[in-house]
């Protein structure tokens, strides 16, 4: 079970390598596929209630760390009132609650209905993408939610939704190399349609 865990430690840091260079799709409102939020989403799901909230705060930390910490850019002498943002840390509550969505439809995966959990991927990153966008309007003091806003954020979770298989079928393949099955202790192999280690796209 350790070992699966490591390996999951470890496809985060590179989905939060790769991350970097996934450009946005100026065609499509300026979309992107979230890359890291979506391999939490999916390791969500296939861990118990503990490991999610280790792994929600190392992504959480990790996702500031990228989108926080960096400069905002122009000049400091024309732009000497600095850009409205949220402070770090921020990313790791949402993070939480986007892992206790996903924990909430765990006996549905468990049970090899991924599929359910495949659209929550979406749905989850639609949610957080509107929480941090209602949470700068709040620190900006205004409420202005243009379409081309929604556009983004609508685009930019059906992406990130599309590659969730992807990523399913992957956490199977290390589930199995690693032994960790994934499925509820104790229930038996008939009440399973197909092996809980395979990923059927």
């Amino acid at each position: 079970m350790i070992r699966y865990h490591l390996s999951i430690l470890f496809l985060v840091l590179a989905a939060c390598i790769l991350q970097q260079f996934l450009p946005a799709i100026t065609a499509l409102y300026d979309a992107r596929i979230l890359l890291l939020p979506l391999v939490f989403l999916c390791c969500a799901v296939t861990v118990s209630f503990s490991p999610m909230l280790v792994l929600a705060f190392i992504c959480g930390f990790l996702w500031d760390a990228q989108n926080s910490l960096g400069p905002h850019g122009g000049d400091p002498e024309i732009y000497k009132t600095p850009v409205d943002t949220i402070h770090f840390g921020y990313s790791i509550i949402l993070y939480g609650l986007m892992g206790v969505l996903m924990q909430g439809i765990q006996p549905l995966f468990r049970r090899g209905i991924w599929q359910v959990s495949a659209i929550l991927t979406g749905i989850a990153i639609f949610l957080y993408l509107l929480a941090e966008y209602l949470l700068i309007n709040f620190i900006r003091g205004e409420f202005i939610f243009p379409a081309r806003v929604f556009y983004q954020i609508w685009i930019t979770a059906a992406l990130t939704m599309i590659c969730s298989p992807f990523v399913f079928a992957l956490l199977f393949k290390l589930a199995k190399a690693f032994n960790h099955v994934i499925s509820y202790d104790g229930l038996k192999r008939r009440y399973f349609k197909s092996d809980p280690y395979t990923l059927d796209i």
